[in-house]
């Protein structure tokens, strides 16, 4: 089962850092020379982007995108192991497990001669560097499709829409005292926490969606006091908020600018994604993913960011789309080996299936006019 030994050899890799970024490269690079599968590799900021191609050019052109990079983690994590159906390890979710099967389901397609796929790897999806990454390098310099597939964890389902990333960073003020009197002071670290609580009750934070119940907020940075025996008079806090497509980002922070004694330091806005659930190419993936699953194919939200918005951005249809798993980003983070068969069977239905759902027929496959919400 190739993308079992891929996802182990690929959890191997501490992609957390540069070196282990470019060792991982190198070996993803190799795989694909060694099945004579053309791949370039491009320097981004020091790190490998590899694009690998397989079918003909001039055809409808799909793009399994994956990325190498994992947030840190113990040392421990970077040694798979299996448990049952269970293959555990840092980046196993998200997303090594569905970069591997990726990889087997590019060899596959190097069999038919009906669709272009090209597998693109890059190294920086987890980045906090929003400005300058590998994705929107390359799709800047000219990379194109009509449909993209970015494997990022959704359990087989299609993910169609994606929350938009409001992060803000605020200071409090407060009044220094000595630490053994603090009824003499005002806590400004006290009165972030407050701000925080109230910021989780605002009017935006009770909304919801078709597929969204609610926003996420989350304090994900403080930063205050500078000496043990002093109460603390100034504070930052950096707020990390994912907010509903039908929401305005800029109505959010007009209502955190309400808040008493807060004042904004800056804030970092990521648009949310959608893409038509009509979209042929969204259709052919649903009728691919029944082929697997019968006709529970549901349609979800996703509540982190991914690379599928940069393609939307330029005009290239995207959805999420990765296998069965659960603790991406934690310490028992897990994929499930028979989703992976199941995921590489899927991609590769998917590009039998493509040009007949391009053409208007649809060779006997069937899917809903529209997705069923998850």
């Amino acid at each position: 089962m190739d993308e079992r030994v891929l996802a182990e050899q690929l959890i191997a890799y501490d992609t957390s850092t540069e070196d282990g970024l470019r060792r991982a490269g190198a070996f993803v690079k190799g795989w694909l020379e060694a099945r004579d599968l053309p791949v370039r590799e491009i320097d981004h900021n020091g790190l490998p982007v590899l694009l690998a191609h397989a079918g003909p050019e001039h055809a409808p052109h799909v793009i399994f995108h994956g990325h190498l990079d994992v947030v840190p983690a113990h040392a421990d994590q970077f040694c798979a192991r299996v448990q049952g159906d269970r293959l555990y390890g840092r980046g196993a979710y998200d997303m090594k497990g569905a970069l591997g099967a990726m990889m087997c389901a590019l060899r596959d397609a190097g069999e038919q001669d009906r669709v272009r796929v090209t597998l693109v790897c890059v190294p920086d999806e987890e980045s906090e560097d929003t400005q300058r990454r590998a994705i929107d390098a390359l799709l800047a310099d000219g990379l194109h499709g009509d449909f993209a597939i970015t494997g990022e964890p959704t359990d087989l389902h299609i993910g169609v829409e994606a929350k938009g990333v409001l992060a803000v960073r605020l200071e409090l003020s407060g009044t220094a005292a000595h630490g053994s009197t603090p009824w003499l002071g005002d806590n400004a670290i006290l009165k972030a926490h407050d701000a925080f609580r109230r910021i989780e009750t605002l009017p935006f934070s009770r909304e919801s969606s078709e597929l969204f119940d609610r926003p996420s907020i989350n304090l994900a940075r403080i930063e205050g006091g500078d000496a043990f025996n002093k109460v603390p008079d100034r504070c930052l806090i950096e707020v990390d908020i994912r907010y509903l497509p039908e929401q305005d980002p800029e109505q959010i922070l007009g209502q955190i600018r309400a808040i008493d004694d807060l004042q904004l330091k800056g804030c970092f806005i990521h648009p949310p994604a959608t893409v038509s659930r009509t979209d042929p190419g969204v259709l052919a993936l649903c009728a691919a993913v029944a082929r697997q699953q019968g006709d529970e194919v549901l349609s979800v939200g996703r509540d982190g960011a991914s690379d599928a918005l940069s393609f939307l951005r330029a005009g290239i249809a995207a959805v999420e789309f990765g296998p069965v798993g659960a603790g991406h980003h934690g310490p028992k983070e897990w994929v499930s080996l028979s989703s992976l068969v199941s995921y590489r069977q899927a991609l590769g239905d998917f590009v039998d299936l493509l040009p007949d759902w391009y053409a208007g027929s649809t060779g006997g496959a069937s899917a809903p006019d529209t997705l069923p919400s998850g």
